[in-house]
Order: structure tokens, then sequence, then C-alpha cells
């Protein structure tokens, strides 16, 4: 039988179950684990509930077999603690007086299967493999609702500059692979879209995609979010939690702003990256997931070690392959691909306004470039987009005209004042009336209210 190597291309059919079996006849239970041991399966042994209350708070299992009628603590009562303190494994019943109502009753508590004595051994291997099966298609349901709830729309990279075809070579390359790799540059360059175009070719693309950013979080709420908690372990902990990690088993999982992650959990972070071993907040039990670590940072992460702000060893764990991403002023032709994609077909955009954004320096790279189209399709007449939309911050670094002039413009004067100049010119012209104006300046009178506002012109300069 092959058993599997935790893949996460495996299926749960070919994998290992780790099993708990808490039986109080030393020679049956004996009996049990050797048969399960020899296909295959990670068994230990538990001689009593309270052997097996102590084994479950340190170690995780993915199915119980449980005997019913045990001295002391009976196998219902079992059941109903591993209920309470919400620990997650599947439960196979044993029983060698069989019952209806003890059966409707194992299964009102939680228990999977019930299974009368004597039966073939064959038989109980089959009933956990079952119930094993059952518990992973419930994680792979809460994986997927986490995924829903936190997935965001998916924007694909646009861009034909050699950065970005270089950054499209490496994605192809390293994508299939399972190595971390670790995204570097300037604020929005766009990492996530990258790690999603890593996650999307590589052999985990059908698995969970999880993304969590270390800036936006307190140190104790990033630990609990990639590691998970159990109930009461800090003040509002009211339910036990799986972490980020978990909702991640079999996939990958995204942490921007690694620079930002406090030095006191990065020793908990190289434990998870190195043997897949974690623990929840307040738990002292040890789970193991199989996940792909992409990190990315706008930090210098081999100064930083240096100077010890980030652990030498978690830096060369996660830095087997970097990817730079440059700054969109470095990206030449890309500032057009990228206004035509996010202004979309609906819309226009006038040649001097294109000339503007392509002059623009960019300081806050793709991300500012979608919030200032999306500003200028708010304040646009027409369907077309206008210099006069764009924010001055924008209009500011550029020397093309946006509106004819009653004048030559001189080397020495700025093109905000001559466009000040001639929008008093034309109100003069028509006695302050801002309708007539508005027409005589080709633009909508709530496009004139914008410009009057934006040139700090007052009535008594016009009227």
């Amino acid at each position: 039988m092959d058993t599997g190597n935790g893949s996460p291309m495996s299926t749960p059919a070919e994998k290992p179950i780790n099993l708990l079996l808490v039986e109080d006849d030393d020679e049956f239970r004996e009996t049990c684990a050797m048969w399960m041991s020899r296909k295959g399966h990670i068994v230990t042994e538990a001689g009593d509930a309270h052997e097996a209350l102590q084994l479950c708070q340190t170690k995780h299992f993915d199915v119980a077999v449980v005997d019913l009628n045990m001295p002391g603590m009976n196998g219902l009562e079992l059941l109903d603690r591993l209920h309470g303190d919400q620990i997650e494994m599947q439960v196979v019943m044993l029983t060698g007086q069989a019952s209806v109502d003890t059966a409707v009753q194992a299964m009102k508590l939680g228990a999977y299967d019930y299974l009368s004595k004597p039966f073939p051994l064959p038989e109980l291997e089959k009933r956990c493999r079952l119930a094993f099966e059952r518990g992973c298609l419930q994680k792979e349901n809460q994986q997927l609702k986490a995924v829903i709830e936190r997935t965001r729309p998916v924007v694909k990279m646009i861009g034909e500059s050699p950065p970005m075809q270089q950054v499209q070579r490496l994605i192809e390359r390293a994508g299939p692979t399972d190595k971390a790799i670790l995204i570097q540059g300037e604020s929005g360059t766009g990492k996530e879209i990258v790690a999603r175009g890593l996650q999307s070719c590589s052999l985990r693309a059908d698995r969970p995609f999880v993304t969590i950013n270390c800036a936006a979080l307190p140190e104790q709420l990033v630990e609990s979010e990639l590691f998970g908690h159990e109930k009461g372990s800090f003040t509002g902990a009211t339910a036990t939690k799986p972490g980020l990690f978990e909702v991640a088993d079999g996939g990958t999982i995204f942490i921007d702003e690694i620079g930002e992650m406090p030095l006191g959990l990065q020793p908990k972070l190289l434990r998870v990256l190195e043997d897949g071993s974690l623990r929840r907040v307040g738990s002292h039990k040890e789970r193991r997931v199989n996940v792909r670590l992409i990190a990315a940072t706008n930090r210098n992460l081999g100064d930083m070690a240096s100077e010890g702000k980030f652990r030498e060893d978690l830096y060369y764990r996660i830095n087997v392959l970097t990817i730079e991403l440059a700054p969109l002023r470095e990206r030449e032709g890309d500032v057009d691909l990228l206004i035509d994609h996010f202004l979309g077909r609906d819309w226009e955009i006038s040649p001097e306004a294109r000339d503007v954004m392509r002059a623009y320096h960019w300081p806050g790279n793709v991300r500012q470039l979608i919030n200032v189209i999306e500003r200028a399709t708010i304040l646009a007449e027409d369907g077309c987009v206008q210099v006069c939309d764009l924010p001055k911050e924008v209009t500011g670094n550029t020397d093309h005209r946006v509106a004819p002039l009653a004048r030559p413009m001189s080397s020495s004067e700025k093109l905000e004042d001559l466009e000040r100049a001639h929008v008093l010119q034309v109100l003069h012209s028509h006695d302050g009336n801002k309708a007539r104006a508005a027409r005589a300046l080709g633009i909508h009178r709530r496009k004139l209210y914008r410009l009057l506002e934006r040139f700090d012109i007052r009535p008594e300069e016009y009227a």
C-alpha cells in the first residue's frame, strides 16, 4: 500500500491515518494496533479515557477508535469531553453490547460510526478510512469557506516592458516548484498579483491561497491569524480558531510586508517552514501542515538582518528565489497599457491627458495609477478624461498644455498659471457668466466649477 508523502496532490485514500486506539482490553487493543500498523497507519494506544484525553492535549489525531464500555470514564463520556474541548477528529465507537439507543446517543455526541464486537479487522480499517475521508472533506470545506471570505478579486499583470517580461519568465519557471519565494518591490507595484501568478501555475493551483499583511495587524493578532488560537487563550478569544497555516494546508500562504513581522514571532514562523509543525496560541498540541510560502516586502531584508532587525536564518529560509518588481517609472511603455486596461472600452482619454500621465513619475506605482483613473472617471464629462480631471500632483509635473491659450507661454511661466489666466480671461470676456464661459471653453459648467475651485478663482476676480 502506498502511504503517500503528504504532498498536496495526494488523495485521502493514499495517506496513512493518524489513529488513536482507546480500549481497556490490552490483548484486543494490541491486536487492532498491530493490524492497522501493518496497513501503514500511525497508531497510538490508550488504555483508558483519561490517558486518551492527555494524549489529545499534546498530539493531533485524524481518527479515534473508542470502546464504549470502559471502567471509570466510558466511551460516551469521553466523546462528550472531546466535543466540549473542541478536539477535531473523527470517532468510531466500539461495543460488545450492540444497542440502538447507545448508537443514537453516540451519533448525537458527534461519533462518525458505530461498530459492534466481534468484527473482522478489515472492516475496522474500512470504517476508519471512511471516517478519515469525511474529516478531510470537512477540512477542505472549511478551507474553501475561509478562502472565499479572504480572497479579493484577482487583477492580472499588465505590461510588456523588459522588467515585466523578466518577471513573467520567473513566474513560469518558479511557479511549478515548491520553493519559498520572496517578492521585493516598492508599494503599489503588484506584489500580491505576482504571488497569485506563482500560485496559479503551481501544483497547488486548485488548493487554498490565503493572504495576510503583517503591517496591518498588531503583534498578538498576527500570531493568532497565522497560527490560530484556543478558546480562552486571550481576552476576546471566545472560540477556538484555526490559523491561516491550517487553512492553507496543502496550498499556498502569501505573507505581505514580512519585514514588519515582530521579531518574537519569527522563530515560530521559521519552525513551521522547516518542518511544518506549529502550535496554536494557548495550546501545547503540535499540529503539522504542508504549506508553500510566498513572502513580499518593500524593505531590504538583507540590511535588516545585518542590523539585527530580522532573523538571518529566516531571511535565508524565505529567500530561496527573489523576484524584483520594477517601479512603474522604470517600465517604459506600460503606462499606456495600464491606462487602456483600467479605463476600459467605455471611456476615452484625451492625448493631452495621456501625455501628462506618461510624463508623471508615479511614486505610488500601479496602485496610484488605478486610483487616479478611478477619480478621473468620476469627474470627467462625456466619457472622456481630460487633464483637468487629473489630480494636481499629476498635472503639476508636466509641460503639456490642456486648453487653448490667448498668448504663447514663455519659458519662465508655469502651465498652471497660464491655465488659470486663460479661464479668468474667458470669464471676463463673458461678464462673469459661467454658462457662456463654459461653452466658450468647450466644457460642461460643472467642470468649470471644478476649475474655479482648483485654481482658487474667487468671484471678485472676474465679476
